[in-house]
């Protein structure tokens, strides 16, 4: 017990009083944080939904949601230009915003554990530098452009899959997938794509492109649409939520070390492998419709963990609630902040983001001294 407490990285440290408690208490503390925040979740996409530039009461807002899923009620008490905002504007926009967050906070759940790395997120395996490359190039020069309005998330998928692709094999050239592989891998070709998404936009004559590409790399949900959350809703929660809790148990051993892993049947390069490909088409899916946003999935995690402890199972629903509410209020405040100009909502995670982690800078000092 005693090499084990040692061995565990910085991040399995942040734990709260209720790891002392019985495992009944732990798992009625966790059901009370998910009952909890998934009641939040509702109110805040009810209220999202009705913030804007023309306001919609979170009752109406409710209405008209009820009335297009159930056909209740068949008395229509707003306006058309209301039902109109709500449905077919903010409502695809807000669940998005919602799905995004989660995703991202649930991947940097995984990443940080399958590197053993407290600062790891989504970016650290360079599928959000794929992601940008591909959706440059169809910005800029018009790759995909076959696929008419689908053109954007097609490319910026392609070259997630692409660079996910091209981590696994540098990753594995010199035998096993362990975790420095991986994050040297990531770092490499992240830094590689974001020189080649530069090099496209110096390339491009297209001012008004250039200026489209750098709003879409700091995020925006401005391209929601039914179609594009319907599709991202569905990868998303085959995908992170569900695998990932399943993987739970093996994950808590893949985050103390692979020795410890092996000892309990778990093997740490495969599950690795699977691990890359369903993180890297999570991410892939989330960049193609939303663009590169970044510290949801480097601060969520922290908080979670914070509140239900270090095991998986745990963590990943409470991460992915608390992220989809942390993104569906990052992107009220872009919306209104400027009206009627939207600013990147990257700008406002980054707000977040930036101060939490110069304060885990400050706890893995400690930590190593």
């Amino acid at each position: 017990m005693t090499v084990e407490t040692r061995a565990e990285p910085p991040f399995l440290a942040e734990t709260t009083p209720d790891d002392d408690l019985g495992h009944a208490d732990r798992r009625r503390r966790t059901v009370t944080w998910i009952a909890g925040l998934g009641l939040g979740l509702v109110v805040s996409l009810l209220l999202a939904v009705g913030i804007g530039a023309v306001a919609v009461s979170p009752a109406n807002v409710a209405r008209i949601i009820l009335h297009h899923v159930t056909g209740v009620p068949e008395q229509v008490t707003w306006s058309a230009a209301e039902e109109s905002i709500v449905w077919r504007v903010r409502l695809p926009r807000v669940l998005l915003a919602a799905v995004v967050g989660a995703a991202l906070a649930v991947s940097g759940v995984v990443l940080q554990a399958m590197v053993r790395n407290m600062l790891a997120d989504p970016y650290l395996l360079g599928v959000t530098s794929g992601a940008s490359t591909g959706a440059a190039g169809a910005i800029l020069f018009g790759f995909g452009a076959g696929l008419g309005e689908n053109a954007l998330s097609a490319s910026a998928f392609a070259g997630a899959l692409g660079a996910s692709i091209v981590v696994f094999v540098v990753a594995r050239a010199g035998g096993r997938i362990t975790s420095l592989r991986l994050l040297m891998a990531g770092v490499a070709v992240g830094y590689a794509l974001y020189a080649a998404t530069s090099f496209l936009i110096f390339a491009s004559d297209s001012a008004e492109g250039a200026r489209s590409v750098l709003f879409w790399l700091l995020g925006s949900l401005g391209l929601a649409r039914w179609s594009v959350a319907f599709v991202t809703v569905v990868v998303i929660s085959a995908a992170a939520i569900g695998l990932f809790t399943l993987w739970g148990r093996q994950l808590d051993a893949l985050a103390i070390g692979d020795d410890t892993a092996r000892t309990l049947g778990v093997p740490a390069t495969a599950l690795r492998v699977r691990l890359l490909v369903v993180v890297s088409l999570c991410v892939g899916a989330v960049v193609a419709a939303a663009g590169g946003i970044g510290f949801v999935g480097l601060v969520i995690p922290h908080i979670a963990r914070r509140f239900v402890g270090a095991v998986h199972r745990r963590v990943i629903p409470v991460a992915a609630l608390i992220g989809a509410i942390f993104l569906v209020w990052a992107d009220v405040v872009a919306r209104v902040a400027l009206q009627p100009q939207e600013l990147p909502i990257g700008i406002i995670t980054a707000l977040v983001g930036a101060p939490f982690l110069l304060i885990l800078v400050r706890r893995f000092h400690a930590f190593s001294g």
